[in-house]
């Protein structure tokens, strides 16, 4: 019988990027820029289409988004991406998830890579005038 090392027993479960919109050109086969070094930082799980729109109301993409994010922890990231109305609902529904923790991946153009950024809206702290 092999023996079970414990710290590989007790490993999180693998950390998840959520993009929050397929990146355009995906339907042709041809998405117009490359998302696979936000893999470093978990397994990527794509939320909505990229012809997901929010016009006139914004009740569906609202639900369908809770639905979504409802499995979304501490260790998992955001990767805002789509249409800045629905980013702007994806983030507003993990922060009531997370009251106000979560990550995001922020892309240099620079170094070309994905840099994590941690938010904590309620951070205590003094603001400079």
């Amino acid at each position: 019988m092999a023996n079970l090392d414990y710290n590989e027993l007790k490993q999180d479960p693998e950390r998840i990027v959520y993009v929050i919109q397929e990146i355009p050109g995906t339907k042709e086969g041809r998405p117009k820029i490359n998302i696979m070094g936000a893999q470093k930082f978990g397994k990527i799980k794509v939320l909505l289409r990229e012809d997901s729109q929010m016009i006139f109301s914004p009740g569906p993409i609202i639900f369908e988004l809770r639905r979504l994010l409802k499995e979304y922890c501490s260790t998992d990231y955001l990767l805002l991406t789509g249409d800045p109305a629905i980013i702007g609902v994806a983030c507003s529904v993990v922060s009531d998830i997370t009251h106000g923790k979560y990550n995001l991946l922020k892309w240099d153009r620079q170094e070309r890579m994905y840099y994590p950024i941690s938010i904590n809206l309620y951070e205590k702290g003094k603001v400079d005038e």
